[in-house]
């Protein structure tokens, strides 16, 4: 699979990742034995950059990752992690006590001494703007806790603000084809300051599948139940803010456009590996089959000049007015 440099880590990752979210929480049970099976058969198939956070299942995705680790400690993959959510969202939280005590909990979960990337995982807006916030960062660093740092981002302003500071190693945004926002500003100033971006929720939490229906039913502790309008956090992060039914309208159509046997997912992902300044991607899998089907739109040939005109115009006809503005 094709490597990238990760911005200013100077380490290569692969063009798709694999994020864990979905092996912690948030997206019905997953038996360990399967959360581990995606992990492995992800790496098979080239992936060498797992992303995800302290608060994914409370520390259960960390410590899947860490138990993998240990059993192929020769597998080279990059761990992306995040830290920020176990406390209330206020800006007096980010401080140097608080992050040595939440990479401690990671290390721990992780079974290593430094963390390879640590993300604030979207902070209050203010926090972004903090000196002592990034002076902080630094001194983890100094103290080889972590390797390097980064930022997880809701909007484009916030991404340019992280991508200002000389210690920012990447930004980790929502991008897909109902997300078209940060082609304007954040990825050229990303790619001109040499600073990665981690493109998530790149399926519109599956929208992009296809898959769905009016009929489909999530389970009770599935985020695309109970976080459709935000009720539990930034509505972004579930079907990219998208109201359901007209992103069920707008997938069908996305769809039609898969070509040469690849999926609508596949497709999706393609489009989003070749957006100028993209790094990586991160689907989610919540089985082997499906770490395969991602992994596998790293190999397909580019999209057509007609194809990413289709993706423009429809977002531009059934998305735009919806999401734009918010983020």
């Amino acid at each position: 699979m094709e490597q990238r440099v990760l911005g200013r880590t100077g380490r290569e990752v692969s063009v798709v990742g694999l994020g864990t979210w979905q092996l912690g929480a948030d997206w019905g049970d997953v038996r360990e034995e399967d959360a581990l099976a995606v992990l492995d058969a992800a790496v098979a198939e080239g992936v060498t950059f797992f992303d995800t956070a302290d608060v994914y299942g409370d520390g259960r995705s960390e410590q899947l990752i860490g138990r993998y680790l240990a059993e192929r400690p020769d597998a080279g993959i990059l761990v992306a992690t995040k830290m920020g959510r176990r406390q209330a969202q206020v800006p007096e939280n980010y401080v140097l006590d608080n992050f040595r005590a939440w990479n401690d909990r990671s290390r721990r979960n992780l079974g290593v001494d430094t963390l390879d990337l640590v993300q604030l995982h979207c902070p209050p807006t203010a926090v972004y703007s903090s000196d002592a916030v990034f002076d902080a960062l630094d001194t983890l660093v100094a103290e080889q806790r972590i390797a390097a740092y980064a930022v997880s981002v809701e909007t484009c302003e916030e991404a340019l603000t992280a991508i200002a500071r000389p210690g920012t190693a990447s930004v980790q945004i929502i991008l897909n084809p109902f997300r078209l926002k940060p082609l304007e500003a954040v990825l050229p100033a990303a790619e001109k300051a040499g600073v990665g971006i981690i493109a998530r929720v790149p399926l519109a939490s599956g929208l992009l599948t296809g898959k769905y229906t009016k009929d489909t039913v999530f389970a009770a502790d599935d985020h695309r139940n109970y976080n459709r309008h935000g009720e539990s956090f930034d509505q972004g992060e579930t079907f990219s803010g998208v109201d359901y039914d007209t992103g069920l309208e707008a997938a069908g159509e996305f769809a039609a456009l898969a070509t040469g046997g690849a999926t609508p997912a596949q497709t999706a992902l393609r489009w989003i590996i070749q957006q100028p300044g993209v790094t990586s991607v991160i689907p989610g899998a919540r089985s082997v089959e499906q770490a395969r089907a991602n992994a596998a739109a790293a190999g397909l040939p580019p999209l057509t000049d007609a194809t990413l005109d289709a993706v423009r115009d429809l977002y531009d006809t059934r998305i735009k007015a919806q999401v734009h503005g918010r983020w």
